[in-house]
């Protein structure tokens, strides 16, 4: 009964907090969010990869999830070749499996091609799979938490790194949103040529890794809003 109680006055106690902000703060807003588009850089360093292209992505007029802007990297490592497609996606929920369909028009829904999960400590999650003699790693760069793949781990990074308090005021003057429902989509790819798609994934999972510790830190700042306030 004890911890009840305290569970019960602790609730009550949050109740009047919030109510209280409400009464001597501006009233939230409504409007349309107004996400700015990204200008990505034109050369990222990638470690032990030389940089041999870079251009902008033309905007894809695939209907789902939306991408604002996009460029394509290129790399050399002796005769191999890599290739990095990033593309700023907003009002997503995360699913890079639907991303890969409706920009590639890949049949995943089929089965076909596989997608492999998997997850590093330093990154996140990601897919790895196989097409037309190249291998591919596919993943999303939230802007709080790892790299998901997923609706699901997308919404628990939201969760968990969104609904804070100290996004609450913000929030509360009319200043942003709680949830971010932005990533940076990475697709990166080489050829398979004679090596097997194991030997493949390990060269993108290793340039993966320092792509991510590269652009986490630089993710594009928040979207903002059109103020109206709440009547």
């Amino acid at each position: 009964m004890e911890k009840v109680r305290i569970s019960l006055l602790a609730a009550i106690f949050s109740s009047a907090c919030f109510v209280l902000a409400r009464t001597i703060l501006p009233a939230p807003v409504t409007g349309k969010s107004t996400v700015t588009s990204f200008v990505f850089p034109t050369a990222v360093p990638l470690p032990q990869w030389q940089p041999s292209l870079s251009r902008p992505l033309a905007k894809s007029l695939a209907k789902g999830p939306k991408s604002l802007s996009g460029r394509q990297y290129q790399y050399i490592q002796k005769n191999l070749t890599l290739d990095i497609e990033m593309r700023y996606m907003v009002k997503t929920h995360g699913n890079v499996k639907s991303f890969i369909e409706k920009y590639y028009s890949l049949p995943l829904s089929s089965g076909q091609p596989t997608l492999v999960l998997r997850q590093q400590a330093n990154t996140g999650f990601y897919n790895l799979f196989t097409y037309q003699q190249r291998a591919y790693l596919s993943t999303c760069i939230n802007s709080r938490g790892g790299s998901t793949v997923t609706a699901p781990q997308f919404r628990r990074n939201r969760l968990i790194y969104d609904m804070r308090l100290g996004r609450l005021f913000p929030w509360l003057v009319g200043q942003g949103t709680i949830r971010d429902r932005r990533c940076l989509w990475a697709h990166l790819s080489v050829p398979l040529k004679k090596s097997s798609p194991e030997d493949a994934y390990r060269i993108l999972e290793a340039a993966w890794e320092s792509w991510y510790q590269w652009w986490s830190p630089r993710f594009p700042k928040p979207e903002s809003k059109t103020l109206q306030p709440i009547k």
